[in-house]
């Protein structure tokens, strides 16, 4: 039995603040994700593309002054409200918002020129299927990209590891209250890259895998960067990203990119 709350707005998770490293960590995914979203698609056209999962709809808004024709399709009402709201004071053509399910995405066949779902994944209780459906709505040779969160990055690694040594031998608790290694309540999926490889790689021709920042989420990390001189901060978690890219597997988010693959069940 699915349960959701659909008039969920997102409130009570969007930060009021951020650090160093949590700033460069959302800019760069969503850098990569809209730029591998419209990358590869053919010049002087206007693509169309569908944002699953849009939430209050900024990757939506972002992509349609770029130029595209966005459609962002999202169960909750609240949130597909405040999108709307949030699209009407933008001037030039803005996304239009849909209320769906990504299991079951109400477009036809090969509609898009690209589908794209930025950091929602783990919040599907089929996963699986919404990659299936992104590649059913997007023709062949267009692009689906997906962002996900890696709980099996250095971060929490060493987080897990460090609490590990605090039960084991100094029968302490863990250091924090939520462990960063752990997927969260609202969460239903807790992706690592195999499995990410593994399920995008049955309904996409998968050529783009890499990796998105480093160490966000270490025990003290985010204090470091905020103590340091911002310019330091950011040079730091810079560097540390460029580390990322080369080893996906031990970086915080990964964003995947590929061609759908057709099937009896996928086609155009």
């Amino acid at each position: 039995m699915r349960v959701v709350d659909l008039d969920r707005d997102m409130s009570d998770v969007i930060p009021t603040g951020l650090t160093p490293d949590s700033e460069f960590l959302f800019g760069r995914m969503t850098e990569l994700t809209l730029d591998r979203t419209l990358g590869t698609l053919r010049e002087g056209h206007r693509p169309r593309v569908l944002d699953v999962a849009s939430g209050v709809g900024q990757d939506s808004i972002a992509l349609a002054e770029r130029g595209a024709d966005v459609i962002g399709v999202e169960p909750s009402s609240r949130m597909t409200g405040m999108a709307t709201l949030f699209a009407a004071d933008k001037p030039g053509p803005m996304p239009r918002f849909v209320r769906g399910w990504s299991d079951r995405l109400p477009f036809p066949d090969a509609s898009f020129d690209a589908a794209f779902c930025k950091g929602a994944m783990d919040h599907f209780d089929t996963p699986e299927r919404a990659i299936e459906e992104m590649a059913r709505v997007t023709r062949p040779d267009g692009r689906v990209v997906l962002a996900i969160a890696n709980f099996e990055s250095l971060a929490c690694r060493v987080g897990r590891a460090l609490d590990d040594f605090r039960q084991d031998w100094l029968r302490r608790g863990p250091l924090r209250s939520r462990r960063g290694y752990d997927a969260p309540s609202d969460h239903f999926t807790r992706y690592e890259p195999e499995l990410i490889r593994e399920q995008a790689e049955r309904h996409l021709r998968v050529d783009h895998f890499e990796g998105v920042s480093l160490g966000w989420g270490m025990p003290g990390w985010s204090k470091w960067t905020a103590r340091m001189p911002l310019g330091v901060a950011r040079g730091a978690v810079a560097s540390l990203d460029r580390i990322g890219r080369q080893w996906p597997g031990l970086s915080d988010v990964i964003v995947l990119s590929g061609t759908p693959l057709r099937s009896e069940r996928t086609s155009a």
